[in-house]
């Protein structure tokens, strides 16, 4: 099978298309022949060695073998290990991967596997399991949102944040997005509320009048952001973040070593996938209450341009690669 790998830490000029032995389920696993695979802020900070603690157990100047990439895909049941009755070869699937889902088959054990809705395409399906399952617990288990809450987004355009606007809607809010000009028709038709474009106005600047701040970009200090939450109001800071603008892991040290002292909740989230989040996460895309906003496909000798596309920052959802 193809598969995309990289032998040297750096930028997407690192990665290379070799062929692999296509790999056989053993039990309680299943062979999924992927359609579909979506790129992470995770892919890349791999890819670089970004933070360098990334690196342990690696290799420090390079890995010490050559390492794969893909996070989440989409795709069908090719074939299944012993003991698994809860798929079968043919069934349309997606979830979650260890960091191998950029090749024409992965592994991935049955329990991890959930059915693809119908009206969902391999293309959506697979730009979903991150992307949501963070929204989903960030604002459900992280700062459990009630309805008639005020949620304001940062970054509402990308992939966690087209998420977490119909989400946050799912949950009774109502949600002031913030993106650029480019891309207000996108988050007001997610169902945001109240639309700031950065370009022309600072979302720092009004009064205390939110319940809760999903901040997706961190261009802006954890002071100024606060003067927009109310009193006991949630701060969730994201570090998903571009090359050029890294989400340092001392930065988020630092935010939790001051947050015992704030009138403010300062709260982190990690979005791992697992099956209830992501039958969950099924069900309201089943319902037409949430889909998966598709940026940019490329086929997967492109998959170096897909991971340029995605470090610049500017993707409006995700960018998925397509595979077969």
């Amino acid at each position: 099978m193809k598969a995309l790998v990289y032998s040297d830490y750096g930028g997407p000029e690192v990665l290379e298309h070799v062929e692999l032995d296509t790999p056989a389920p053993a039990a309680g696993q299943v062979l999924v022949k992927v359609h579909a695979a979506a790129v992470n802020p995770a892919d890349w900070h791999l890819m670089r060695g970004m933070p360098f603690p990334i690196r342990f157990g690696r290799g420090l100047k390079r890995p010490k073998v050559p390492q794969r990439l893909g996070l989440e895909y989409a795709g069908t049941v090719a074939a299944v290990g012993t003991g698994v009755t809860t798929v079968a070869s043919g069934d349309a699937v997606f979830g979650a991967a260890d960091s191998s889902a950029l090749a024409e088959y992965v592994i991935a054990a049955a329990a991890d596997v959930i059915a693809k809705p119908e009206n969902v395409t391999f293309e959506q399906a697979a730009g979903t399991p991150v992307a949501g399952v963070t929204a989903l617990r960030a604002l459900r288990n992280v700062a459990c949102v009630q309805p008639g809450q005020r949620v304001l987004i940062n970054g509402a355009a990308g992939g966690v944040g087209t998420f977490a606007v119909q989400l946050a809607k799912v949950f009774g809010a109502t949600v002031t997005a913030v993106q650029s000009t480019r891309n207000l028709d996108l988050v007001r038709s997610l169902g945001a509320d109240e639309l700031i474009d950065y370009t022309a106005a600072d979302f720092t600047s009004g009064r205390a009048d939110y319940d809760v701040v999903l901040d997706n970009i961190r261009n802006r200090s954890l002071a100024e952001v606060r003067r927009v939450l109310r009193p006991g109001g949630v701060y969730l800071p994201n570090a998903g973040g571009t090359p050029e603008r890294n989400a340092s892991m001392l930065g988020m040290v630092g935010l939790l070593a001051i947050s015992p002292f704030l009138s403010h909740k300062i709260r982190f989230f990690l979005g791992t996938p697992n099956r209830n989040d992501l039958q969950t996460l099924a069900g309201l895309m089943r319902d037409g209450r949430l889909r998966a906003v598709i940026d940019t496909i490329y086929p997967l000798d492109d998959a170096a341009q897909a991971m340029r596309h995605l470090e610049s920052g500017h993707a409006r959802g995700k960018v998925v690669v397509r595979i077969a």
